[in-house]
């Protein structure tokens, strides 16, 4: 028998993780299903492969991707088609290869009975957010409509993240250039000038001392440095794998300077915007703030956001059940508590996910503008310092020869 970690939902929304002892990946989703529970995903307890694989795992879906499959099924179903019509022609059809078998595990399972929500929460490759959008859909039978919802808040997602993403690439690809350059001098081209100093007996002066004690131990031992390096680095992962390692790593980030206020600023806008498409769907409002924790990439906000339901369950108000987790700005707060008062909070929420993300990117906008400009003056003075550090011996024995 074999122990598996389960992120399952019960019937009233909430999501949490729980270990299942089985035979099987597909006996433990069959036991979890066969007690009622929407099962999110399963994998091996401890088990270090499926953690560094599963970001890469086949079965996880592109967001380009899933946007354009569900602006395909909203206008097949919206055209009057069934929802087995409609995911019969997506099986065969869908832009995204691997879209196909994923689609073919959900035509059977609704084929053979389930609702549209159940067969996506048992196949595990839809995210929670989703799964509940489709389940408020069919509850009220609008399902074109909050799909229409959840559309538009996969674009603004989608397009964030990649905007994001392509705002990052110039800073990264600078540093890299950097780190290799720099690595380059120092294990390479210097122990060749301290070999010709060596031979041609040339005093060496301080400058040019340091730089040796520092790059021939480490040329000597380069090797043994990265593969020291990399065993931390796996170390350091695999603990921020855990929930214990995620809550620190996160309690840390709001601390760091510059980008701290900036992280923590997306996620509230992360999290404001996913519960507006809930609430929007017709989704109550406990069962989506513990959907919203599930879809958070944060441990830390996940872990708060899901306190903060149990004290809206216990019937304290939206605002003050997110001001007692202290993580949340005043200004997103008294939106929300505004919203709340006035009965617009999904539009409210929205507003402050629009918002947080329009001062996000503006200021991450003018971060990462100074940053390759820090980079370059760094790498400027500490290639600087290694172009003297190697060159005065030369003007040491050019000074000594004309003396001579």
């Amino acid at each position: 028998m074999a122990e598996f970690v389960c992120k399952v939902g019960d019937t009233s929304g909430r999501v949490f993780q729980q270990i299942e002892v089985a035979q099987s990946e597909g006996e433990a989703r069959q036991k979890l299903a066969d007690r009622g529970l929407y099962v999110y995903s399963v994998r091996d307890h401890f088990d270090l492969v499926a953690q560094l694989s599963r970001a890469s795992s086949d079965r996880k879906i592109r967001p380009e991707d899933f946007l354009i499959f569900n602006q395909q099924f909203n206008t097949l179903v919206k055209a009057g088609l069934p929802i087995l019509r409609a995911l019969d022609l997506l099986a065969e059809r869908a832009a995204a290869a691997r879209l196909r078998p994923i689609l073919e595990e959900v035509r059977q399972r609704v084929r053979d009975g389930a609702l549209l929500s159940e067969a996506m929460a048992a196949q595990g490759s839809f995210p929670p957010v989703y799964v509940t959008v489709i389940t408020a859909g069919e509850r009220s039978g609008n399902l074109t409509g909050v799909l229409e919802q959840y559309i538009a808040y996969l674009r603004v997602s989608t397009g964030f993240r990649s905007s994001l993403i392509t705002t990052l690439i110039y800073p990264a690809v600078l540093v890299a250039a950097a780190v290799l350059v720099i690595t380059y001098v120092v294990t390479y081209a210097m122990p060749q000038f301290a070999r010709l100093y060596h031979e041609l007996d040339v005093p060496l002066p301080v400058p040019t001392r340091i730089l040796l004690s520092i790059a021939m131990p480490l040329r000597s031992y380069f090797l043994i440095l990265i593969a020291v390096l990399a065993v931390v680095a796996l170390a350091i992962f695999v603990w921020t794998r855990s929930e214990r390692g995620a809550v620190a790593i996160d309690r840390l980030k709001p601390r760091a300077p510059v980008v701290g206020e900036i992280w923590l600023k997306t996620q509230v806008a992360q999290f404001s915007r996913t519960l507006a498409t809930l609430l929007g769907g017709g989704a109550p409002l406990v069962s989506a703030l513990h959907t919203s924790s599930a879809a958070m990439n944060s441990k830390l906000i996940a872990t708060s956001i899901d306190g903060a339901a149990d004290r809206v369950k216990e019937g304290k108000s939206l605002y003050e059940s997110l001001a007692q987790t202290r993580l949340f700005p005043s200004l997103g707060l008294e939106m929300i508590g505004v919203g709340e008062a006035s009965g617009a909070l999904t539009p409210m929420l929205t507003s402050v996910a629009e918002f947080y993300e329009e001062e996000v990117a503006t200021r991450l906008q003018r971060t990462l503008t100074m940053i390759p400009i820090v980079i370059l003056v760094v790498m400027a003075l500490v290639v600087g310092f290694i172009l003297v550090a190697l060159y005065l011996p030369m003007f040491s024995l050019q000074l000594g020869a004309a003396g001579g």
